[in-house]
């Protein structure tokens, strides 16, 4: 073979102990698919709420917490579970997780009360959160290269479609099995598509032999787990007045991680194996920042969903259904971009975030003035092509930021880092759930200016963004700097860390 025909393969191909799996890209679908199931889950359900307090005569504290309960188990479990897949097997925590996930939602279409579903839905987000992180860690295991880009690229796309698809989703449901006990099969549908997903998966996915003993630190786990708890209960607690009474836990939370990352240290130092470790920080190129860039994004991404199907379908009285409808040239957008993205991020490298994010701020921002400004029965339809806009930034920021957060990632680490990046995700998504509704209500006051409660809960989303632009640029302009620094003297720089990330 020529110097030419071997510089043309896949990078990864030559590394040490690498051998592509020919059914390499059908697992990735398997995994892709149970993944979008999991995220979807913790937005399709917002429409089905009326319809379950209708349902199980439950009051509006419980019902939500059929949401934030989910959420909050989904959290908890993400890093432990990371790291509970790098330890043992991958594959066996991962249809393990599939299986509890498909028990679960079927639970929760047949519980008789509020109380039952609540349970079903915890151990829902449980199971979800020990699947997610399995997801990016296969990711990083089966693929190499421009290959991982595209992978990592699809796997971005489903993070964001399942956010902005799942109103539409839910209010088709509703649609099509209308009456009180239609919102049962918002949870039924998991049951035959999962169940198709394990039998896949069995036959698809490799197993993971991890090399030496493997040991799982468990006052890591409890420290982690107590610290995200408390900083995650008042949040989803917000709409019952949490964030108020439960102020002292922000701090108490914060104390915990500190003991926490001071206990991971303390275990690197000993040469023990952390749950999670700090290296992944300061030496793996490009973790810390697109785990910031990723925390700060949701927060402004997640809550406006809730925002949109406020405005439709309290403020204009559409139904769930349309109110979905209304949003989908967003996920649109979103799925386009996001398949695209994934084949341009090695090529242009965090200059594709920058420019996703200020679409995202100008699509997002002009929904918000044409749905303020256009008269109410054509405004939807006018501030489509803005939704498309920011639907195309939004496919160009979570696609390439996954990329570029885990692509260097050791593949034994893979799974903790996967669980620590979705665990910032879902403290940035909690915070924007519970303060942009909040501030929603809060314009609102009990009047009808829906329009002005809109556009200010809006603008609240767009400051999360515009900080994830801030920290996205920095970085950005900071590998400029050092990239013309390599031109002018490339013997300094040489051995920086990151002389060699793209733009």
């Amino acid at each position: 073979m020529t110097a030419s025909a071997s510089g043309g393969r896949d990078q990864g191909a030559q590394e040490a102990g690498y051998e592509p799996d020919p059914r390499r890209w059908r697992a990735l679908w398997v995994t892709l698919v149970a993944g979008f199931m999991s995220l979807l889950d913790v937005s399709i359900v917002v429409v089905a709420l009326p319809s379950v307090q209708r349902g199980l005569h439950a009051s509006p504290a419980q019902v939500q917490w059929v949401v934030s309960g989910y959420a909050l188990a989904f959290a908890l479990a993400l890093v432990t579970a990371g790291r509970l897949g790098d330890a043992l097997d991958r594959r066996r925590i991962f249809l393990l997780a599939l299986s509890g996930f498909v028990l679960f939602s079927a639970a929760c279409g047949a519980a008789s009360s509020i109380t039952l579903l609540v349970v079903a839905r915890l151990a829902q987000g449980l199971a979800a959160g020990f699947m997610a992180p399995q997801n990016s860690a296969l990711i990083q295991q089966l693929f190499r290269g421009a290959e991982r880009g595209r992978a990592f690229g699809f796997f971005g796309a489903t993070v964001g479609i399942s956010s902005a698809v799942g109103p539409l989703a839910g209010g088709l449901i509703l649609a099509l099995a209308p009456g009180t006990e239609g919102w049962r099969w918002v949870f039924y549908v998991n049951v035959p598509i999962g169940i198709l997903a394990v039998l896949l998966g069995r036959r698809l996915l490799p197993r993971t032999r991890p090399s030496g003993r493997q040991h799982v630190d468990l006052p890591g786990v409890l420290l982690l787990g107590l610290g995200v708890l408390a900083l995650m209960y008042p949040l989803v607690q917000a709409g019952a007045g949490g964030i108020g009474r439960l102020w002292w836990l922000f701090p108490a939370g914060a104390a915990i991680l500190a003991v926490f990352t001071w206990w991971q240290r303390r275990l690197v130092t000993r040469g023990a194996q952390p749950l999670l470790d700090p290296r992944l920080f300061t030496t793996v190129r490009g973790y810390a920042v697109g785990a910031g860039v990723g925390t700060l994004y949701f927060v402004g991404f997640s809550g406006v969903w809730l925002v949109f199907a406020l405005f439709y379908q309290d403020g204009l009285g559409f139904s769930p259904l349309r109110s979905g409808l209304a949003v989908t040239p967003f996920a649109l957008g979103s799925a386009v971009a996001a398949a695209v993205a994934g084949r341009l991020v090695d090529r242009l490298g965090r200059v594709l975030t920058v420019g996703g994010l200020v679409a995202v701020i100008v699509g997002l921002g002009g929904t918000a003035l044409l749905l303020r400004l256009a008269p109410l029965d054509i405004a939807p339809w006018a501030a489509a092509p803005a939704m498309f806009l920011g639907g195309l930034g939004s496919g160009c920021v979570i696609s390439p930021n996954i990329t570029m957060t885990l692509r260097d990632v050791p593949v034994r680490m893979a799974g903790a880092a996967g669980g620590a990046l979705q665990t910032g995700q879902r403290l940035g998504a909690a915070v924007g759930t519970a303060a942009l509704p909040g501030l929603f209500y809060l314009v609102l006051g009990g009047g009808d200016d829906y329009r002005g409660a809109l556009v200010t809960a809006l603008g609240a989303g767009l400051v999360g963004m515009a900080a994830s632009l801030a920290l996205a640029t920095s970085d950005w302009t900071r590998d400029r700097r050092t990239r013309r620094a390599h031109a002018k003297c490339p013997d300094d720089v040489a051995n920086s860390p990151i002389h060699a990330r793209q733009n």
